[in-house]
């Protein structure tokens, strides 16, 4: 049966939203979708997008105002997009939802407790439930392993552990006013870090496997340490190792950083009692089952952004009961993020003759390299042992629960007082 298509609004032009552009004109040509509006305060400078994307042949009204663009086109449509800067998610999400729209929000949709219950109740009263945009949970053979996980081919859960080496420039976090930071001007609560925003992604699905209840499910954390690291010139931290235990008693280990690394790598692994399986998306992965035998997992053909609009647009059809990230499974994301920056206390800066700039001469870009931290991120995921020799106290960091909480905001605060009384932070 052929559906007409959904009609969509995009906020903004820029950044991100241009592949969200993208995914829609081809689901567009398809007859899938239809973009009935855009807007960006700065339209004057996508003139060439707006070419490419043949806005005027399509009939896409372009607004400088999304309140603006709200207020004219409600009524025409049934989707609205927010793939913009993550300080503005609670407000776009509001206005679409008491709208009656189905929002699709980037990931990650806050990086702040209080911030994402709010959002939550918002959703709760709206005719549609939200989809946050984790590109990868529905990947078919994703799906599939998790429920043979479930089903107790593997045995027993036991671990689950994310490997994250994605290097980035010093440009990287001049990208925009908040990239880095843990607080905006405006005293609201950012947290733009590896695990909190670039690498967000990989950090769900590793809290996914973990999910007790079904394929769709996440598991919370019940304690969570951690260390933060910067070698970087900016508010947060560019290099995480954490720790969660689970109230089912997995544990998770997550070492992530940007600083540079000979290998950039995404690796996720799952340690049960028969095997043990990793997996890396877009290339597939393999188990390795203890008796020796060894399961290869094929590379998926599965084409991101537009595969999660039909999930999504699926939903809104109602042909699914629900979309597959909706805001409440966000919860243990958002946990993680907080409880982490509780328990490390304080952003600890990598000793300074264990830090190397290296220019890049094609890209003309400069990284930073941390001697031995290739090796503790091993060490770490591995046995457990945190590091030592990086600028840390030795031995494990305090534990944080759902209790500590109240102490999220004053940690942030003590936190951005504490680089500011350091060296000069971008």
């Amino acid at each position: 049966m052929k559906h007409p298509p959904i009609r969509v609004a995009i906020i903004g032009l820029g950044g991100f939203a241009g592949t969200h552009h993208r995914a829609l004109l081809n689901l567009e040509d398809r007859g899938e979708a239809r973009v009935v509006c855009t807007c960006d305060p700065q339209t004057a400078r996508f003139a060439t997008l707006r070419g490419d994307y043949r806005f005027a042949e399509r009939g896409v009204r372009v607004f400088d105002d999304y309140r603006r663009m709200l207020e004219d086109c409600a009524g025409e449509l049934d989707l609205l997009v927010v793939p913009t800067p993550i300080p503005l998610h609670e407000e776009m999400h509001r206005a679409g939802a008491e709208l009656g729209l189905g929002v699709y929000l980037e990931k990650p949709p806050t990086l702040d407790h209080r911030e994402l219950e709010r959002m939550i109740r918002v959703d709760e009263a709206a005719p549609h439930a939200a989809f946050v945009g984790f590109n990868f949970i529905i990947e078919p053979g994703r799906l599939e392993l998790k429920q043979r996980l479930l089903d107790g081919e593997f045995g027993a859960l036991r671990e689950t552990r994310l490997l994250g080496r994605w290097s980035r420039p010093t440009s990287y976090f001049q990208r925009n006013s908040w990239a880095g930071r843990l607080m905006g001007d405006d005293g609201r609560v950012i947290l733009d870090s590896v695990i909190g925003n670039a690498m967000a992604h990989y950090v769900h699905n590793v809290l996914c496997w973990a999910g007790p209840d079904n394929a769709l499910s996440w598991a919370e954390p019940a304690e969570v340490q951690a260390r933060l690291f910067r070698a970087y010139p900016i508010e947060g931290a560019d290099t995480f190792f954490v720790a969660v235990h689970t109230a089912d008693g997995v544990t998770q280990r997550f070492a992530q950083t940007h600083t540079r690394s000979a290998h950039m790598t995404h690796r996720e692994s799952v340690h049960c009692a028969k095997a043990d399986f990793h997996y890396q998306v877009g290339q597939g992965g393999e188990i390795r089952w203890h008796d020796g035998r060894v399961e290869r997992l094929p590379a998926p053909d599965f084409q991101t952004l537009e595969e999660n609009h039909r999930a999504y647009f699926a939903y809104l059809r109602r042909e699914t009961p629900r979309p597959a990230t909706r805001l409440v499974d966000c919860r243990p994301f958002v946990l993680l993020n907080n409880l982490a920056h509780i328990s490390s206390g304080e952003i600890f800066d990598f000793p300074a003759d264990r830090v190397a700039s290296h220019w890049n001469e094609r890209e003309q870009k400069d990284y930073l390299e941390i001697a031995g931290l290739t090796a503790a991120q091993d060490t770490f995921l591995a046995e457990g042992h945190w590091p030592s020799d990086l600028g840390a106290p030795a031995g494990p960091p305090p534990l944080a629960t759902p209790r500590d909480l109240s102490r999220f905001q004053a940690t942030i605060e003590a936190m951005l007082a504490a680089g500011r009384a350091g060296a000069p932070r971008q």
